[in-house]
């Protein structure tokens, strides 16, 4: 684009961390460094970063009470915020009525209640949401829906009968200076400060697992499958360290039935540099969700050298190479799976390889790389409006 546009990013949080709100402010971030792109994001709270002075910031106020209000109230003073501001593009990061663009960071919403949360009959919340995505879809002024893995297009084009053309997938990615090699030296002060901290053993392969949501991220099923890696490989040492904030004392009961009790510790909510810490002292990185649109951890912890093992229900599995960097169980309740995968992944003779492998494969996956992808979708837009260049 040589000339300069307004692009409009809306999100009802912008900036915290975790999820959609990371994923929007460091792409908008890196779409802000083109001197000819202004961005305006319209979103009801923020935390603002290093942003450039291209970047500027417009409340949008929600009606959060009822809650079946919280989706349509944003959708509906986001557009009239939007529409005084005299916007070229509008890229939602959440359902609206007349976006342009639409990065999904999640599954259509009665897919969700329906497979994903059981639920018998939406609720009045889920109702509101669904008739937002529905009309955002089938309105007409949406020319694009970015899917942030394969898995999240195939599951909207099931549930949409979308033009396929126009579901391009749009990794997320990291920092350039986030994903470099951990000398063996460093790695070693890393693990050894970590014992410390944590009481662990020395000896042990450290598996790391983080969430904030236990159970939609799969824990019983890698404590089933540590197990089953207990009872059929004794000789293998492992310690798993859940990193996160759940109801511990569930998972704790579980893993004294599996005898493995003593492998495992909860570090409870960490910092984000605490939790680097601990991605560089760890060995192997697992996370078994039920659903996962992507799962930024998997792509932070590969940043850090840490082959995975996922199951076939994350996203991030797009970036997964069969026993080059990682593994995927495409069944995460069959415990002999977990188990196999868990083994392979600590053995001595592929550990360093696949370790590597998974640096390089991060090293792919920038914010830079997906900018230009956005921005090539921008350029589409304007040049079918005849506004382009």
């Amino acid at each position: 684009m040589n000339k300069r546009h307004r692009i409009a990013v809306v999100i009802p949080k912008y900036g915290l961390i975790g999820g959609a709100e990371g994923f929007a402010a460091s792409l908008t971030n890196q779409l802000a460094c083109d001197s000819v792109t202004e961005i305006h994001v319209f979103t009801n709270r923020h935390i603002k970063g290093e942003e450039t002075e291209r970047i500027f910031f417009h409340h949008v106020p929600i009606i959060s009470f009822p809650r079946f209000f919280k989706t349509p109230s944003f959708a509906v003073f986001a557009q009239r915020a939007i529409n005084r501001a005299g916007i070229d593009i509008i890229h939602a990061h959440d359902r609206m009525f007349g976006p342009d663009l639409y990065t999904m960071h999640g599954l259509p919403h009665r897919l969700w209640v329906r497979e994903v949360r059981k639920k018998k009959r939406p609720s009045l919340f889920d109702r509101g949401t669904i008739w937002v995505e529905e009309r955002m879809v089938a309105g007409g002024a949406c020319r694009y829906f970015l899917a942030v893995s394969r898995l999240t297009r195939d599951l909207f084009l099931r549930e949409y009968p979308v033009d396929p053309a126009f579901v391009p997938v749009v990794h997320p990615g990291i920092d350039p200076e986030d994903a470099i090699e951990i000398e063996r030296g460093t790695k070693d002060e890393a693990r050894q400060t970590i014992n410390r901290r944590f009481g662990l053993p020395p000896e042990a392969s450290l598996i790391i697992f983080a969430s904030m949501n236990f159970d939609i991220k799969g824990l019983s099923a890698l404590l089933a499958g540590l197990g089953r890696l207990k009872s059929r490989r004794p000789t293998q040492l492992f310690h798993l360290i859940i990193v996160g904030g759940d109801n511990r004392h569930r998972y704790e009961k579980e893993a004294t039935a599996l005898g493995i009790a003593n492998h495992i510790t909860f570090t409870g909510a960490v910092s984000r540099k605490e939790l680097g810490s601990i991605y560089a002292a760890g060995d192997l990185y697992a996370m078994l969700s039920k659903f996962d649109t992507f799962g930024m951890v998997v792509l932070e912890a590969m940043a850090k050298g840490l082959p995975v093992v996922i199951s076939g229900n994350v996203g991030a599995r797009d970036l997964v190479r069969e026993g080059v960097n990682g593994f995927v169980v495409s069944v995460p309740q069959d415990a002999d799976l977990v188990a196999e995968a868990i083994f392979q992944a600590l053995r001595p003779d592929m550990h360093p390889a696949l370790s590597r492998a998974a640096l390089a494969t991060a090293r792919e996956y920038t914010w830079e790389r997906s900018a230009r992808q956005v921005a090539d979708i921008y350029q589409k837009i304007l040049d079918a409006r005849g506004i382009g260049k």
